[in-house]
């Protein structure tokens, strides 16, 4: 059974430096019939583990430590087992949500995620966040950028934690040399390619977000 991509969108409020606003995430759940991982538990544990259904979660996976990304995850954790997966350079936002849980295991560079048939290999891509990450997944065709690359343009940069040309240097540096083809599902809205982007560098650099 080959792996395979799933989506459910969650809605719920994001929260940083005073602001709240509402907000739809986008969930990926990356697996056969068997066994999953979870990209970004957002908003709704019951949603996502009705998603699951009986299969195995193996790893909830934070792209980054915002809220809207990782509000879900333990109550998702205590009711599967999976462990939380987060890179140790967002532990400072991830304790603005969950001060007494720590995630269970951390991301690094080049590391590899097994499900299925498919291998996700993590790509730290600061920016967004310190410790935000893309998961690239050859065998699927597939890049989940969490929120560093959207249909248009960088992930914001203009709140806390968070560098424009650090996003910019990640984006040239670690994604826009994938195939051209490689699809790219964002953290929130729609889906892009890699081909489709990566014009556009310069206008964004100039644009200044």
């Amino acid at each position: 059974m080959a792996a395979r991509i799933e989506h459910l969108v969650t809605s719920g409020q994001f929260t940083l430096d005073g602001g709240t606003w509402d907000v739809d995430n986008n969930v990926w759940i990356v697996g056969d019939d068997h066994e999953v991982v979870v990209i970004d538990a957002a908003h709704d544990a019951s949603a996502i583990a009705d998603a699951i259904g009986d299969r195995r979660l193996t790893a909830i996976i934070c792209t980054h430590a915002h809220n809207d990304h990782i509000d879900a995850a333990p109550e998702l954790a205590d009711r599967t087992g999976a462990p939380i997966w987060l890179h140790p350079d967002d532990l400072p936002l991830w304790k603005q949500t969950h001060p007494d849980r720590d995630p269970d295991a951390h991301l690094a560079d080049g590391q590899v995620i097994e499900v299925a048939d498919a291998d996700l290999r993590v790509l730290h891509t600061p920016g967004h966040a310190p410790g935000a990450v893309c998961l690239y997944a050859p065998a699927l065709n597939a890049l989940f950028s969490g929120d560093t690359l959207f249909a248009g343009g960088p992930g914001a940069t203009g709140r806390s934690y968070s560098h424009f040309p650090t996003i910019v240097d990640s984006i040239r540096d670690r994604l826009l040399g994938l195939p051209g083809g490689t699809v790219v599902y964002t953290g929130h809205g729609d889906t892009t390619t890699v081909g489709a982007e990566a014009p556009h560098l310069q206008e964004w650099i100039d644009r200044g977000f």
